[in-house]
Parts: structure tokens; sequence; C-alpha cells
């Protein structure tokens, strides 16, 4: 059975950082492409951030240069760095997995996801 659960959510005020974890049972990184969404009040389930096995990375354009994402094979986590954090970054942060080849980037192209970790940043 594939679990998948988030962790590290929090208020912070802009500019500060938070690192959110993901802990992951029951699937093999070597086969699936791990990725974080988020969702704000009101609005769609947007793609953030995802990694392939083999460390292959993409963001979306507002996130490039200050959160990162990486997997640590010895701990079956997948952890998101958020650096220089704005309001609008506040989310929902989601954790999702797909063993669809390359890098999918919307809602529809995972199979498996997490129950989300609220991220709050004042301003």
């Amino acid at each position: 059975q594939v679990q998948l659960v988030e962790s590290g959510g929090g208020l912070v005020q802009a500019g500060g950082s938070l690192r959110l974890s993901c802990a992951a049972s029951g699937l093999p990184f070597s086969r699936h492409t791990m990725g974080w969404f988020r969702q704000a009040p009101g609005k769609e389930r947007e793609f953030v951030a995802a990694i392939t096995w083999s460390g292959a990375t993409y963001y979306t354009d507002s996130v490039k240069g200050r959160f990162t994402i990486s997997i640590d094979f010895a701990l079956n986590t997948v952890p998101l760095q958020m650096n220089t954090l704005k309001p609008e970054d506040t989310a929902v942060y989601y954790c999702a997995a797909t063993a669809r080849l390359g890098i999918p980037t919307t809602r529809p192209e995972y199979e498996y996801w997490g129950q989300g970790t609220q991220v709050t940043v004042s301003s």
C-alpha cells in the first residue's frame, strides 16, 4: 500500500525558510517521479516541483531559485527546501508520486497523493 505523508509546514514571516518533507512507503523511487503541488484557498491545485529517481528536477517559474527538491534514498523521503518565502507561497502543500515517464506537471498525471501540510507566510 502506497503512503505519502507530508510534514514540516507552519507559519513563517516573509523572507524566511521552511523545509517540507514527504515520507514515502510502498513505492520504489526508482520507478516513480515525485512531485510537490500546492493549493491556495479558492484556487486550483498547482504544480510546484518534481524530481525523477535519476535526479532530474523541474520547477514552476515562480519558485525557481528559491525552492529546491531532492530525494533522500536512505530515508525514503522527498524534501522541499523553501527559501525567501513570499505571502503568495501560502497554501496547502501536497506530495505526489507518478509512474509516468519524464516529469509530469499536471494533477491528473499523478496517481498517489499525501494529505497535505499547511504553509502560511505572513507579510
